[in-house]
């Protein structure tokens, strides 16, 4: 059964829905905003995309089983203690921070954040003075309208604002994920569940970067499904679910992606119709990124 019931009592966490709803029957990833689960279960449940190698080293994979543009995109620093003891050094993960230069990387960037869904990883105690912890992953569905609707009017809502100087933006998932969880429990890295890029523009003038006026943070808000189960039947409905979210998600550039090439010295046709190329800079290892290429809407 799931850790905690779907059942609202009160207003301290109106955004958890469990496994027990019977809304991961239809398997269709679109209704799933947000889900969390043990990293040790999500271990079990997706041996292709992640594995805990020996040496301490935890390894996110693109597995040769499914189409290119598959799998899962973890944003971390680098590394985690796995429930609070053990030390793993992550392979295979993007950087929680990086800094973009051109308006090519600005594309490329933008591109991973929305092609697949997102990981983080984040240790909890279920009470602040409790010494022990368990490391939980979220699922951010940047698929779902919603949580692509925020992360797209973030991206262009600070474009449209600095005007072609340079600009910070952070997306925070802490919120969402503290009301996730029973009044008590302790986020020990919340930071974590955050990931941010700064635009170095080579505007002569960037008083409102100098100054923290194009430095901004997006508290970003949904629904989180509680995939927490230790039911073998939930557990297979589980694995087939991760499997569907996890497809590739080939989508159409919007109308508002081209807002950005309005200040570009670069062409729309150069920014916007490239293929996406390995960006190692991002990564805390060697890791092929997807290719992008032609136009498809989502099969979801």
């Amino acid at each position: 059964m799931a850790v905690w019931s779907g059942s609202d009592s009160g207003s301290a966490r109106p955004s958890l829905t469990s496994v027990s709803s019977g809304e991961l029957k239809s398997l269709r990833t679109c209704n799933c905003e947000l889900a969390l689960l043990p990293l040790r279960q999500l271990l079990l449940l997706q041996p292709d995309s992640f594995q805990l190698q020996a040496g301490a080293t935890l390894a996110v994979l693109s597995p040769a089983s499914r189409q290119p543009g598959g799998g899962f995109t973890v944003i971390s620093d680098g590394f985690l203690h796995l429930d609070g003891q053990r030390f793993c050094r992550l392979t295979g993960c993007f950087k929680r921070y990086v800094e973009l230069n051109t308006h090519y990387d600005y594309k490329n960037y933008r591109e991973m954040i929305l092609g697949r869904p997102l990981v983080f990883f984040v240790n909890v105690k279920t009470k602040e003075n409790s010494s022990k912890e368990k490391t939980y992953a979220l699922l951010v569905n940047t698929r779902h309208p919603k949580m692509r609707r925020q992360i797209e009017n973030g991206m262009n809502n600070i474009i449209s604002s600095v005007f072609g100087e340079s600009y910070k933006l952070q997306f925070d998932f802490q919120d969402i994920v503290k009301k996730f969880f029973p009044s008590g429990a302790h986020l020990v890295n919340g930071e974590n569940l955050s990931f941010s890029y700064e635009f170095k523009s080579d505007a002569l003038f960037d008083f409102f970067y100098w100054f923290g006026i194009s430095k901004s943070t997006i508290s970003v808000n949904g629904k989180v499904l509680n995939l927490s189960s230790t039911n073998p039947e939930k557990k297979e409905m589980i694995t087939k679910f991760l499997d569907k979210m996890s497809e590739p998600n080939l989508h159409s550039n919007s109308f508002s992606d081209r807002k950005f090439s309005v200040i570009s010295r670069t062409s729309i046709d150069d920014v916007f119709n490239s293929n996406l190329t390995p960006q190692s800079s991002w990564m805390e290892s060697p890791f092929a990124v997807w290719t992008m290429s032609g136009v498809q809407a989502s099969g979801d």
